[in-house]
C-alpha cells in the first residue's frame, strides 16, 4: 500500500520531499505519489512530532506506539484494528487499541466510523493533507477523496456563512460522504 503524500508539521511547512515518481514511490487513490517510508526524511520529522504531542499528554513513544505510526504511514490511508493486527502480529490487539487510544488524545491518529460497528484510524490530517472520506455503511471501507481545490472554496465560504449565522468560529472541515461502496451496491 501506499505512504502518505505529504508530511506537515502544525506550523504548516512541507516535511516531505517532493518525489521523482521513481523507485520508492508508490501511488494513493487518486493517483497522487508518495515516497515509502525507509526512502522519506519526512517520517522521522513526523515521529519527532508524534513524540512531542505524546509527551504533552504525558505519555511515551514507545516502539509499540511506533509502530502503529510506521503502519499508518504505510497504509496511506485508514486502517481497522484487524488491519493493525493482521500486519502486526506480534503487537497484541489490546496493546494496538490502547496505543490507538492514547495516539487519539494526543491528536496524532483520528478515529473514523461509518457506523458505530466499523472504526477505521488514520493520521491526524494536520499531519498528512486536507482531504475526506466515503464510508461504506454496509462492510466499513472507507476511500480517502481529494476533492478539487474549486470544491474546497465553495464549500469553505458556504459552512463559514452557516457558522457565522450560528456566531459559530469555524477552524476547519471535514466532509464524510455515507452510502455504499462498489462491492456493496
Amino acid at each position: 500500500m501506499a505512504a502518505v503524500p505529504s508530511l506537515i508539521d502544525p506550523a504548516g511547512a512541507d516535511l516531505s520531499r517532493p518525489g521523482d515518481g521513481g523507485a520508492g514511490e508508490s501511488r494513493r487513490p487518486g493517483g497522487r505519489t508518495a515516497t515509502e517510508p525507509d526512502a522519506d526524511p519526512g517520517v522521522e520529522d513526523l515521529h519527532a512530532t508524534v513524540e512531542r504531542r505524546l509527551r504533552r499528554v504525558e505519555q511515551r513513544y514507545t516502539g509499540g506506539r511506533r509502530a502503529v505510526i510506521d503502519l499508518l504511514v504505510a497504509a496511506g490511508g485508514p486502517v481497522s484494528i484487524g488491519d493493525i493486527a493482521d500486519r502486526l502480529p506480534k503487537l497484541p490487539r489490546s496493546s494496538a487499541y490502547r496505543h490507538l487510544v492514547d495516539l487519539q488524545a494526543a491528536g496524532v491518529v483520528t478515529r473514523l466510523a461509518a457506523n458505530d460497528e466499523f472504526a477505521r484510524f488514520e493520521l491526524a490530517e494536520d499531519l498528512t493533507e486536507h482531504h475526506h472520506h466515503l464510508l461504506c455503511t454496509t462492510c466499513g471501507q472507507v476511500i480517502d477523496i481529494t476533492p478539487a481545490p474549486s470544491f474546497e472554496r465553495a464549500v469553505t465560504a458556504h459552512l463559514g456563512e452557516l457558522a457565522d449565522a450560528e456566531g459559530f468560529v469555524p477552524h476547519s472541515h471535514r466532509v464524510d460522504v455515507l452510502g455504499l461502496c462498489a462491492t456493496c451496491r
